[in-house]
């Protein structure tokens, strides 16, 4: 079986997936997607924490799927801005956890991850999955991967759970 490392960029799934969707990743159907006919090496979800209740269930229920949940405070700055931003954490983990793998699945829209995906694939020839949503993914991203998956249908929460 292939060794994957699935890497998850939770602010900017779910915000892409609600402005597109109007609805909610499936994590559960990612994971089964993801998984199908591979020994997980490592599998991290990047979040931050507002120290809300609900955003607590739902960190719990990543963990319950399998995922180490990564977590940066959430801040709110004067201008009313935020920031959350895991790119370096994510960059840092995928080149450590790479090496070993057979395949890396990243999940995220953000075209800064263009130059991970590549060095990846140059310098460990390990080929990297994207999964991102179609329209607000960035098509640099896009053409870096060995493998674009859209998330769209099956990988959405059905409309009665949204």
């Amino acid at each position: 079986m292939e060794k994957v490392i699935i890497l998850v960029d939770v602010q900017n799934i779910y915000y892409t997936t609600n402005q597109a969707h109007n609805c909610n990743f499936d994590y559960n159907e990612f994971w089964v997607e993801a998984t199908k006919n591979r020994n997980v090496m490592k599998a991290i979800a990047y979040s931050t924490d507002r120290g809300d209740e609900k955003q607590r269930q739902f960190q719990n229920i990543l963990r319950a799927i399998g995922f180490e949940v990564k977590l940066k405070p959430y801040i709110q700055r004067s201008d009313g801005s935020a920031k959350g931003d895991w790119d370096v954490g994510i960059t840092l983990d995928a080149m450590e956890y790479a090496k070993g793998a057979d395949v890396v699945v990243l999940a995220s829209g953000d075209g800064d991850f263009d130059l991970l995906v590549k060095k990846i694939r140059t310098d460990y020839k390990v080929p990297v999955e994207v999964y991102g949503v179609p329209l607000l993914t960035a098509s640099s991203l896009i053409k870096a991967a060995s493998k674009y998956v859209p998330i769209e249908n099956k990988l959405l929460l059905s409309a009665a759970k949204c």
